[in-house]
């Protein structure tokens, strides 16, 4: 038997977020404050929304998502130690939630952004697969971010130059 959708999502959450967590590992707390342009968000505040995505897709399986209600982004924790502690409680508790949920919930929708100042219905399954792409792309941000403060770059999804395979 094959997987389901929600099952499939799942796994890549888990192994995604597994392979987010070696990078944040890799990261000096040092460094955290880092921003490579003054428009740029530090590390800290970059891995800070992260969070905020495995927050929203919460809200979205949960149905509390009101996107209305929302208003600013929180402000990131103080320290890069509080950032760490706040990813792995948000994507377990993600995780969790995603396990409990019947797959049949997961096809229904929740009104989110669409396109420029849009907003419409996206299928709950859908707007967690894209938050967890949205986490990919932050993660690469962050390897950048994690080259220029001199720091060694793990591998991802293959070899780094720093973590050769061969």
């Amino acid at each position: 038997m094959s997987a389901s959708p929600k099952q499939q999502l799942i796994a890549a959450l888990k192994d995604e977020t597994a392979r987010t967590r070696r990078l944040l590992n890799a990261f000096p707390a040092s460094a955290s404050e880092m921003r490579p342009h003054a428009t740029s968000q530090s590390a800290r505040e970059v891995a800070h929304t992260l969070c905020i995505e495995a927050g929203v897709s919460t809200a979205a399986v949960n149905g509390t998502l009101d996107l209305s209600k929302m208003g600013a982004m929180p402000p990131a924790p103080a320290t890069w130690g509080e950032v760490l502690a706040a990813f792995d409680g948000a994507y377990a508790g993600l995780i969790g939630l995603l396990e409990k949920t019947a797959d049949a919930e997961l096809d229904k929708t929740v009104t989110f952004l669409t396109g420029p100042k849009q907003m419409g219905p996206v299928p709950k399954l859908a707007l967690v697969q894209f938050m967890l792409n949205d986490q990919i792309h932050h993660r690469g941000q962050l390897s950048v971010y994690l080259r220029m403060s001199g720091s060694k770059v793990p591998s991802i999804y293959g070899p780094s130059k720093d973590e050769p395979w061969m």
